[in-house]
């Protein structure tokens, strides 16, 4: 799987969470105001995503994932909230901060790390992390 850029996993998770499990078509204004940015860079971002192949669109349409695409927004989503879980729920950490600091993370630790913190923080709750 490619390897994308911070920015580009930005965009890649938030049109993933605009369009759920069954990937409904996500209009380019719905992730401006997602990510409170203007609908150029999210242009400049589609084409990025386009030439790795994560996403396609009709000429000035309709968003929709790939199955590559699909699967790595999952994955980074899938950090994210196991990330945010540990931070709020186990270490206390103010919810906003938790975000954002869980949003910086995701884009650095590997699969294997995820997967053990995962693991422990779903021991620690005693429950499956929501993702």
């Amino acid at each position: 799987m490619a390897v994308l850029s911070k920015s580009s996993e930005d965009y890649l998770e938030a049109i993933y969470e605009l369009a759920g499990e069954d990937n409904r078509a996500v209009r380019s204004v719905d992730i401006a105001d997602k990510l409170g940015v203007s609908r150029p860079s999210v242009n400049n971002a589609l084409n990025i995503l386009k030439k790795e192949q994560m996403v396609v669109q009709e000429p000035y349409g309709a968003i929709s994932l790939t199955c590559q695409g699909q699967l790595y927004g999952k994955s980074i989503y899938a950090r994210h909230t196991t990330l945010y879980s540990f931070l709020h729920n186990v270490l206390g950490v103010e919810s906003e901060r938790a975000e954002e600091e869980a949003c910086e993370i995701e884009h650095t630790i590997s699969e294997d790390t995820i997967r053990r913190w995962r693991e422990f923080t779903e021991t620690q709750l005693g429950k499956p992390v929501a993702w």
